[in-house]
Parts: structure tokens; C-alpha cells; sequence
């Protein structure tokens, strides 16, 4: 018998066969959402219960093995995918999956970990409440993994990341014991809010196992525009326009380049041009809200304004629920395209919302000097300065030869970010694939506090060993 085969039995033993899957049925878990990066583990653990994760904790610290937390792993930075495959073990919270409340008097929910975000999002609307966390994944991410990596999305300029909807966390942690913070108020000063120490840790303090939101009203109205723009300058002047003109009542503002309505097509050949001309920048804005106000009434009257003073060259408003879905998946489709072109650079970086042309100009034109035979795609957030330049090598290269430039392009790109006073992750966290990049530029009293935590939590280093930082890190 080997170790690997021993160490199954004894997980079953513990466990029970239910809750641990082994052997070809794993291999699902242990890869990237791309693709890109195939891994292995000793087992999968599925529990069903807060209790049942205890006891996979435990049981796996009996093992002297550790535990890689996973949601519905669609991460891009490899938070959720082993690195010492015989030494652990994957901890789904799919089965998890549960709605436990929607209190609408309250507007709040509390909803375990393993539940997909579409599916409750869908029901919170049901409920005529809304959750505003809006991700390209949300078909398949889960509610765990988005605390856990603090996720973003295309509504962050209104709502905030992840963080600023979360009111309640309960956690298991490293020893098995259960931190139980589902509180949904709004106001408890009563010293550290401990959630805060797990909201973006990306399971490397502790297993997220359900998750106390707030709600919204629904918005009963929205509006959608796709704007033609003469520059990337423009759409910050837009946006500062916008700001003021709409007030707290634009939830999104997206920008695009040219090329992204050729990614999108090849990724959708039926998609028609929303658009006759070509321009040299674009932008997706939406508004939304409920009640008195007049939300197609306010987007006419700023468009109008901004078109008589030259900001927008051209442009249209979305018809009906139909056609704004249809302009949405210009934005969403861009990135499918981008993947049928193979393996490619895909940067999540954020710079001061002023800099942000200057950013994309200066970082462009530092990836065309070293590498003139690779493509430049920009596109991204305006409203929180986080931008998506991803670099795509020839599709006639080798993976070899790709994975060189990818390399390269990555350097070149986060000097400019520390150039430029930013960020090498906006959204998407750290994870593994990022770990080198985020050491290399951690100052040392923020490593001191970091390995403090991390030291008082999970002394062992058994929680998502190798993810964030390589402390404590448990040799296979």
C-alpha cells in the first residue's frame, strides 16, 4: 500500500466515504479555470455541515497534512489549487450550499459558503431584494471564495469590493474550533472586528463556511450605454462628468479598446456591432435605481450634454433588458476571445484613477519596445483605477516560447505599476501564482504583522500552506 493510498483509508476512516473523494474523480478540483495549471492532491473533502469541516480540519491536522480551502474555482491566481500534492488535501464547500435566511425587513441574508453566486442573487431577487456583487464568473463562483479573495467586479464603483457587503462571518479555524461572527448589525463597536482578518486572506487563516450579507432594494430601473469616445484622456473627463452629473447613482463605467469588439466576435460570431464607425476608445456605463427617480431621463440628459461638448463621439442606449445583456457581452465575450487565442498575460492591477491613461500608455509602450510581435489589451474599471492590460503572444510560438514572453510581460508591466505608486492586484488577490511578485514588494513591518497573524492563528501553517506567503511553509 502506498502512502498516498494509506493516508485516503485513514481520511475514510475518519471521515466516513461520503465526505472524501479520491483517485480519477479529483481531477476537476486540481485545475486552474483555464486550464494552465494541472495539479494533484491526496483527496478531495466535501462536507455538507459547519461541523463537517471541523472534522476535516481535524482530521487532516491528525495527518500531520494541510488543507487547501476551494469555492468554485474559478480564481485566476492559483488560491485554490495545491502545490504539494502529497501533502494535501482539497477542502470543497460545494455541497454547502445552502440559503439560510433572507430577512427583508432586515435586508440582509445569511448564506453558506458553497452557494453559487448567481443562484443567490437570483433568490434575494425573488425576494424583491438585490446583492450587487456582479462578476463575469458568477455562474459558477461561490459566496465562500468570493469573501475569501475579496472580490471585486464591474460594481464596485457603486457598492464596493466584497468587503464593504459582508456583516457577518462564521469560520472554521486551523485547530477545528468554529469562530461564529453571522451578526448582521450594522453597528458593533465592540473592539476588532475580527471578520475583517478573513475577508481576502484567501483561506489561509481559516475555512469561510457561511457568510452574513447586506441587501439592497432592487433597482427597477437601468440604464445601459455603449459610448464612442476620441480617447482614453476622454473617458476620465467622462467619468469625472458623470460622477457629478449622476451622482451615487452609477454603478458602473467600464472602458474598452477597439480590439475588444474583434475578441468579442471571435468568441461570438453572432454578436452584431452595436456601433457603425470605429472609435478609438469606448465606454459601457450603467445607472441604476428605484423609486421616484427618473433613470432614463437622467442618462438622456447627460448624454445629451456630453455629446454637445465633444466628450462623446458617438453612442447608444440600450432599448430594452435584451439589448443592454447584448452590449454587456461585448465586455464579458472580449475575455472568451482572448482565451481562444491560447495561453496569455492576464494582469489585475490598479493605479490612481488620474494616472490611469498615462498608465496604459506608458506600460503599452514599455511591452511594444520588448516585445513587438505581442498584443496589448487594455480594458477595465474606471471608477477604481484597476485595469486589465493583458498581453497576448503569436499563436504560432510554442508554449515555451509563450510562457517566456508572459514572463517578460509581467515584469515589464508591474515596474510601471510601482512607477506609477499602484498595485499588482486589484481584484483578484494573491494566491500562488502571484506570491513572488507580492514578497518581493512587501514592506517589512507589513510582513512582521502578517506573520504575526498568521503565527497566532494557524501556528502549524496547515491552512492553504505556500498561498499569499511562503511562512511556515510544511515541506511535502
Amino acid at each position: 500500500m502506498t502512502q498516498k493510498t494509506a493516508l485516503i483509508a485513514d481520511l475514510k476512516a475518519m471521515l466516513g466515504d461520503d465526505l472524501v473523494l479520491a483517485g480519477a474523480d479529483i481531477a476537476r478540483y486540481c485545475r486552474d479555470w483555464h486550464g494552465d495549471v494541472i495539479s494533484d492532491a491526496i483527496a478531495v473533502l466535501r462536507p455538507r455541515t459547519t461541523q463537517d469541516v471541523s472534522a476535516c480540519v481535524r482530521a487532516a491536522n491528525a495527518l500531520d497534512l494541510s488543507l487547501v480551502p476551494q469555492g468554485g474555482n474559478t480564481g485566476l491566481v492559483l488560491g485554490g489549487i495545491p502545490d504539494a500534492p502529497n501533502h494535501q488535501v482539497i477542502v470543497s464547500l460545494e455541497r454547502m450550499n445552502r440559503i439560510r435566511t433572507i430577512d427583508a425587513d432586515d435586508f440582509s441574508a445569511v448564506v453558506e459558503a458553497g452557494a453559487v453566486l448567481s443562484s443567490f442573487k437570483d433568490k434575494v431577487e425573488a425576494a424583491g431584494l438585490f446583492f450587487p456583487l456582479a462578476l463575469g464568473a458568477q455562474g459558477s463562483c461561490q459566496i465562500g471564495g468570493n469573501v475569501s479573495t475579496n472580490a471585486g467586479g464591474i460594481n464596485v464603483l457603486r457598492y464596493g469590493m466584497t468587503r464593504e457587503l459582508v456583516l457577518g462571518l462564521e469560520v472554521v479555524l486551523p485547530d477545528g474550533s468554529i469562530f461564529d461572527g453571522l451578526s448582521t448589525l450594522r453597528k458593533d463597536n465592540r473592539g476588532v472586528d475580527l471578520k475583517q482578518l478573513f475577508i481576502g486572506a484567501e483561506g489561509t487563516l481559516g475555512i469561510v463556511t457561511a457568510v452574513a450579507v447586506k441587501l439592497l432594494p432592487k433597482p427597477t430601473q437601468v440604464a445601459t450605454a455603449l459610448l464612442g469616445l476620441n480617447s482614453l484622456e476622454d473617458t476620465i473627463a467622462l467619468y469625472r462628468r458623470a460622477r457629478h452629473d449622476c451622482c451615487d447613482l452609477m454603478s458602473a463605467f467600464e472602458f474598452m479598446p477597439p480590439l475588444a469588439f474583434t475578441l468579442a466576435r471571435e468568441a461570438m460570431p453572432d454578436l452584431a456591432m452595436p456601433l457603425s464607425g470605429e472609435n478609438p476608445a469606448y465606454v459601457l456605463m450603467e445607472i441604476s435605481g428605484s423609486g421616484l427617480v427618473d433613470i432614463d431621463d437622467l442618462m438622456q440628459r447627460f448624454l445629451e450634454g456630453a455629446l454637445e461638448d465633444g466628450l462623446v463621439k458617438d453612442g447608444v442606449i440600450a432599448s430594452s433588458q435584451t439589448h443592454a445583456r447584448n452590449l454587456w457581452l461585448f465586455r464579458e465575450g472580449m475575455n472568451e476571445g482572448q482565451a481562444k487565442r491560447g495561453p496569455h498575460l492576464r494582469t489585475d492591477v490598479s493605479v490612481p484613477l488620474s494616472k490611469l491613461p498615462a498608465f496604459v500608455r506608458d506600460a503599452e509602450a514599455a511591452v511594444m519596445a520588448s516585445l513587438p510581435d505581442c498584443l496589448c489589451v487594455s480594458y477595465g474599471h474606471v471608477g477604481d483605477g484597476n485595469v486589465h492590460l493583458n498581453v497576448l503572444p503569436p499563436s504560432h510560438l510554442t508554449r515555451e516560447e509563450k510562457d517566456k514572453r508572459i514572463y517578460l510581460a509581467k515584469n515589464i508591466i508591474n515596474e510601471v505599476v510601482d512607477a506609477f505608486g499602484g498595485s499588482i492586484s486589484a481584484e483578484h488577490g494573491i494566491g500562488r501564482l502571484k506570491r513572488p511578485d507580492f514578497e518581493a514588494r512587501l514592506p517589512d513591518v507589513q510582513r512582521q504583522l502578517l506573520t504575526a497573524i498568521k503565527t497566532a492563528i494557524d501556528p502549524d501553517g496547515v491552512m492553504n500552506t505556500g498561498c499569499q506567503l511562503n511562512f511556515l511553509h510544511t515541506s511535502p
